[in-house]
């Protein structure tokens, strides 16, 4: 038997729980906007700025490996892909396997979000091994290095010769080969 005087009845039914009302839920998603609006650039320039880290990596690699070429074979090369190699062929003067095959793809390479292109000198090549398909060049190479979209994948270009010094280019602007040397550009890279 149930008496009336039991607390469990006395007690008064208990409220419904309730969630987040409208403006709570809007004020999150703003809050979460705000954080998303200060991230996502500061992001993009950290992406931006490792391409160009990256590029000038890819740039110090070009420059030693066409100097040891040019060691190895007598002149310069002229293409990437006289640098490269896929792996498989036994390296020669059209397929040093100096650099890797992603940089090595072609006249023009993509990598890291920067196009890279061999400028070769003007001099016909002199001491030119007779299975060489390619020509050679006597005075030099350069590599231009050129990003794929400004700002987003970098803003400053590169480019470097047999001298070694690596030359940028704030604007992105591409560089040109004359006397085997990069263009002026804007400056000298670290300095």
């Amino acid at each position: 038997m149930l008496s009336t005087d039991d607390s469990r009845l006395n007690q008064a039914p208990a409220k419904a729980c309730r969630g987040f009302t409208l403006i709570e839920l809007l004020i999150v998603v703003a809050i979460i906007l705000i954080i998303a609006a200060i991230a996502v650039p500061s992001l993009l320039r950290s992406k931006a700025s490792a391409n160009e880290a990256s590029a000038v990596g890819d740039v110090r690699t070009v420059v030693t490996a066409a100097i040891t070429y040019s060691s190895t074979y007598g002149d310069y090369p002229t293409t990437l892909p006289q640098l490269g190699g896929t792996g498989t062929l036994t390296a020669s003067c059209d397929n040093a396997q100096l650099i890797d095959p992603v940089l090595s793809a072609g006249a023009t390479s993509k990598k890291s979000g920067y196009s890279f292109t061999m400028l070769a000198g003007s001099v016909a090549g002199t001491a030119v091994p007779s299975a060489c398909t390619i020509a050679e060049k006597s005075d030099g190479f350069g590599i231009d290095a050129e990003p794929s979209k400004i700002p987003t994948t970098g803003q400053r270009s590169f480019c470097s010769d047999n001298s070694g010094v690596i030359r940028q280019d704030i604007t992105g602007t591409g560089f040109t080969l004359s006397s085997a040397q990069c263009s002026a550009g804007t400056g000298i890279l670290g300095q």
